[in-house]
């Protein structure tokens, strides 16, 4: 929290300000209190803002929404007047720094986190879908790390499924580096549009960099447009699943309930190579020339097997040789003593 600046309120709408949390293009947020002494989220729009009739439309729709979530997945709305001058919001206060804030200080998340954190925000946007919401602004700016698990925020250009775009025709709002193709190529916004924005959270979350960063705009959107996902240095099972979440078709992304199943349960390991039996067979008796041997490493415990039976071999063939040539000596003195008999 930063201190209050020279010309910021010190009330609004009853709820006492204590410092500023942060600040948007078209609003400031700081941090209040409640008359009963409880912490609040105070937005506030900025003047400029405040006679823009199409903006109070798109701040008014943003209050609706956050009240139809509400539960685990965003911070509560406690009050709002969308008709002051100007309009403000109040929610609870989630202490915490957003994902953002906290990538940017501590580094990115270790695997595991990552895993929680994709099945917690998996879950929120079940619930948001479920109120007929889109959200197209998820962002890591726009999710606070809370201390029993994140909650999505910000719900300015969150629209119903059903609605028409409120933006003019060469705006577009949101956050270019986590927007879908089909925001970009001004096509149906779907709920498969937060899957995308989802994925590029994770990858976020996960390196530290966004799958589509450059160094400008222009060049940003080319890459969402036409190029894969930038999701170095991840691997296995996870890489997989949020380069389908990145998917330029939305039809190929995985459902919501797909990524809640492959983040709350264990990650699949890759699979192992194969083992391959040992097909030798025990020696039985004399027959040691049953016994086939694969070929093995010199200086083995199975080359010293393999040697073994190989010296086994050689005395069983030289018993039978020796039986062999045995027979026949007596058999040749046999024919000559008959042979003798025979002439005497």
């Amino acid at each position: 929290m930063n201190p209050l600046k020279t010309g910021d309120p010190e009330l609004v709408g009853g709820y006492r300000l204590l410092g500023r949390l942060g600040a948007g293009g078209m609003a400031q947020v700081f941090l209040g209190a409640s008359p009963g002494g409880r912490k609040v989220a105070v937005k506030l729009v900025r003047p400029e803002y405040a006679d823009d009739a199409e903006f109070r439309r798109r701040f008014a729709r943003e209050i609706a929404a956050a009240r139809q979530v509400g539960g685990f997945h965003t911070a509560a709305v406690v009050d709002a007047d969308p008709d002051a001058d100007p309009p403000w919001m109040v929610t609870a206060y989630i202490p915490g720094p957003s994902l953002l804030e906290a990538v940017g200080q501590n580094g990115p998340l270790d695997r595991a986190q990552v895993r929680e954190l994709g099945a917690a925000l998996a879950e929120g946007l079940t619930a948001i879908h479920a109120c007929g919401l889109i959200h197209r602004d998820l962002k890591p700016g726009n999710i606070i790390l809370g201390p029993d698990g994140p909650r999505i925020i910000d719900f300015g250009v969150a629209r119903t499924a059903n609605a028409s775009s409120l933006t003019t025709v060469n705006a577009l709002i949101g956050t270019y580096s986590y927007m879908a193709p089909e925001q970009l190529g001004r096509k149906q916004v779907t709920s498969g549009s937060d899957l995308f924005a989802l994925g590029g959270v994770l990858v976020f979350a996960a390196t530290g960099h966004g799958p589509f960063d450059a160094d400008e705009l222009p060049a940003v959107i080319g890459r969402i447009l036409s190029e894969p996902p930038d999701l170095a240095p991840l691997t296995g099972s996870l890489r997989d699943i949020l380069a389908a979440c990145l998917d330029k078709d939305p039809e190929k992304r995985p459902g919501l309930a797909d990524l809640i199943a492959y983040f709350s349960g264990p990650e699949q390991a890759p699979p192992r190579p194969a083992v391959v039996p040992d097909q030798r067979t025990p020696p039985t008796g004399d027959d040691q020339t049953s016994v086939p041997m694969p070929p093995s490493k010199p200086g083995s415990s199975r080359s010293s097997a393999a040697s073994f039976i190989s010296v086994r071999r050689t005395i069983t063939t030289f018993r039978a040789l020796r039986l062999t040539v045995t027979r026949t000596t007596i058999s040749w003195c046999w024919r000559k003593m008959k042979k003798a008999i025979a002439i005497w």
